[in-house]
């Protein structure tokens, strides 16, 4: 790896000759026919490649490199023994994206994601050595001047709104992915995609992953584009689990999700606004939870730098009592890793949180960040949950809320078209409940460092 970096920075250098579209989080987003009638460079021919004399079936080829080099120390707060644990992460992905017609594409991705020198070993989001990332076929069954109509089956990644609910989990080694069916629709400024899909479990060797096999997450999104006063969301989510892990109890459990976002970007006021409920069944009781979140803030497009600051507010419920048969535990369903921030200690599952950050661009290529988060158990008689999603640490009769304060600087460096770099430092010091439940205690000190090539 060290050795193909160099060579990556190069080409990178070397084989862009004209201003193309960014690179989208979801790969099979981008659209390469603007280059039909172009002059050929060698990126262009790798972007556009004409299968046929009138053009009309292409191929457009792409993929990533990420290397990232991590040192957690005290990670879940010393109560692993572990101390400093550097390790380092890699990852590659490589697509193509077969048009054919106006009406017919078929888009393939293969991942190969690695671990290196972790002391207890990959977590589940670390390795996967070689899978199908992505591979389904779109068909349009309907598309003129003012509507289109999508059907898209296959594996296939998803994420919606701010990955509160549904994320492809980008921060992590590995993304997340489904097996089902979507059908997509879009007419002017109004967007709806109704899903059913099946989850996979992950398997750290080739070709090894299994799916449910069995639809186990449903639903329907729906987007509002108002470009003078901001965007509304609004949805439906429905999820089976089997054996979901809660202070409450291992159970199954079937719950629906209904929820709004309200929210706008760009200069000036900038604000994001969510509300969700959930309810449902699980062996032995009824599900009630709920979150609310609302970040607000000011972006000074007219200054230099352009700083932008927010303070954000999360509500997220957690069960009340562990004997009445009521979850009231909120299940953040397929949730981004980072949503609190660099490798958060806590969960989007019983939490009160506030938290104010800032971003500056010191360059046209560098941003800088800043983050404080502090953090409280929203009910005492229910644990801290991982970023996913799963228990990590139970109540144990505490009547402590303070869980802890983390702080975050980080650097971003879009160094050209093709090759960037994220530096990240974090600090977590322990509150009140994390200090009566684990007796040899220790604040984290978390460092990582990135760099990703794309094509």
């Amino acid at each position: 790896m060290k050795r193909f970096l160099p060579y990556l920075f190069l080409f990178s250098i070397n084989v862009f000759s004209q201003e193309f579209p960014s690179f989208k989080v979801m790969r099979f987003d981008e659209d390469y026919s603007f280059l039909k009638d172009s002059t050929r460079s060698f990126y262009e021919s790798i972007k556009y490649i004409p299968l046929s004399d009138q053009k009309n079936i292409f191929l457009s080829l792409g993929g990533e490199a990420r290397a990232e080099f991590l040192d957690f120390n005290n990670e879940d707060w010393g109560r692993k023994g572990i101390g400093s644990n550097p390790f380092l992460l890699q990852r590659y992905n490589l697509h193509a994206d077969l048009h054919i017609g106006k009406n017919v594409r078929i888009f393939g991705q293969l991942r190969s994601a690695w671990e290196t020198g972790r002391k207890d070993g990959p977590r589940p989001i670390d390795e996967d050595r070689l899978n199908v990332q992505n591979l389904f076929m779109d068909v349009d069954i309907v598309k003129n001047k003012t509507n289109k109509l999508t059907l898209r089956a296959g594996r296939q990644e998803m994420n919606y709104g701010s990955g509160r609910l549904i994320s492809v989990r980008e921060g992590p080694n590995l993304r997340l992915y489904f097996d089902g069916v979507k059908l997509m629709y879009k007419r002017g400024n109004f967007s709806s995609d109704a899903f059913m899909m099946a989850d996979s479990k992950v398997e750290p060797k080739a070709f090894d992953n299994t799916s449910t096999k069995k639809i186990n997450f449903w639903g329907s999104y729906n987007t509002f584009i108002f470009p003078k006063t901001g965007n509304l969301e609004v949805y439906y989510l429905g999820i089976h689990r089997d054996k979901a892990f809660f202070e409450e109890k291992v159970s199954d459990e079937k719950r629906h999700t209904m929820g709004t976002r309200f929210w706008r970007n760009g200069a000036g006021l900038i604000y994001n606004i969510e509300a969700a409920y959930q309810f449902g069944n699980f062996t032995g009781g009824s599900i009630s939870a709920w979150t609310g979140s609302v970040d607000v803030g000011y972006r000074f497009a007219g200054m230099k730098g352009k700083p932008s600051i927010n303070l954000k507010n999360d509500y997220i419920s957690g069960d009340r009592n562990k004997q009445d048969g009521k979850l009231q535990t909120f299940n953040p369903l397929y949730p981004k890793g980072g949503y609190f921030g660099f490798n958060p200690q806590v969960g989007p599952v019983n939490l009160i949180d506030i938290h104010p950050y800032a971003n500056y661009n010191i360059t046209d290529k560098i941003v800088a960040q800043v983050d404080i988060v502090f953090n409280w158990r929203y009910s005492v008689n229910d644990g801290v949950y991982r970023p996913g999603g799963t228990l990590n640490l139970a109540s144990s009769n505490s009547s402590k809320r303070y869980i802890g304060t983390a702080f975050f600087g980080g650097i971003d460096y879009n160094i050209n078209k093709f090759l960037s770099s994220t530096t990240v430092i974090q600090y977590f010091k322990t509150g009140a409940f994390i200090n009566d439940v684990i007796p040899d205690h220790k604040d984290g000190f978390f460092v990582n460092t990135r760099l990703v090539f794309k094509f």
